[in-house]
């Protein structure tokens, strides 16, 4: 495992570039500022123009890796989805325990995120807020059928998956494996955007995460003995 870490590399699907950013300094440049820029003024006022600018270098260089923004935002929030599920391997390894390995998938979807030193030009963090904040833009779309078919959501539909298998491990006989997967992954992403800023409409707050608000569902869906001892 630790020799597979070593020279990970997160693979986003080709279609969305026109030229592979981890392969040249810009590149990387590129997406490390441009997810700095977007967590800092949002996507709506995010121009290639204004990274441009914040790198000092031509726009037109970017328009060498990138077709245009939203190009960029779902290659970042591929890459997002994509780094969870290195997250997700990687935690629940060596767990043998079904319930106790889905239990660790619902912290690492639904905790807060630290950066990943692996990954030095990206800010997870900052990404982490963009992805809570602006993720739905990628996908909100009238060309979202045709995106899929490319591929452009390979590896969050991959991660879904992951987890769906988790939950039929814990109990194969449970009807709905795959819608509550996606509900942990994208009511984690809800929880924290609501908890910050419609707080008289969630339970969670400083006291409790979302975390413990998704433990706490999946174990009653599917008779788990999590916070019954």
């Amino acid at each position: 495992m630790d020799e597979l870490l070593k020279n990970l590399k997160i693979s986003v699907s080709d279609s969305l570039y026109l030229k592979d950013p981890e392969s040249s300094e810009l590149g990387r440049k590129i997406i490390g500022s441009g997810i700095l820029l977007i967590d800092r003024i949002g996507f709506e006022k995010f121009t290639f123009k204004k990274l441009g600018v914040e790198i000092q270098s031509n726009e037109s260089s970017i328009y060498r890796y990138f077709e245009n923004k939203h190009k960029f935002l779902l290659y970042i929030t591929s890459w997002f989805w994509g780094w969870k599920e290195y997250q997700l391997t990687f935690a629940t390894y060596g767990i043998d325990g079904a319930s106790e390995k889905l239990l660790k998938a619902v912290e690492v979807m639904a905790h807060p995120v630290e950066e990943d030193i692996r990954f030095r030009h990206i800010n997870e963090v900052a990404l982490n807020n963009i992805i809570i904040n602006e993720s739905s833009k990628s996908y909100l779309t009238k060309k979202v059928d045709e995106e899929n078919q490319h591929g452009h959501f390979m590896l969050y539909k991959r991660l879904v998956k992951r987890i769906r298998d988790m939950i039929i491990e814990v109990d194969e006989s449970y009807a709905y494996p795959y819608s509550l997967a996606t509900t942990l992954i994208d009511g984690a992403l809800h929880q924290h955007f609501v908890s910050k800023h419609f707080k008289s409409i969630t339970d969670c707050n400083d006291q409790i995460t979302p975390s413990e608000f998704f433990k706490n569902m999946i174990s009653t869906l599917l008779n788990m003995n999590y916070g019954k001892e």
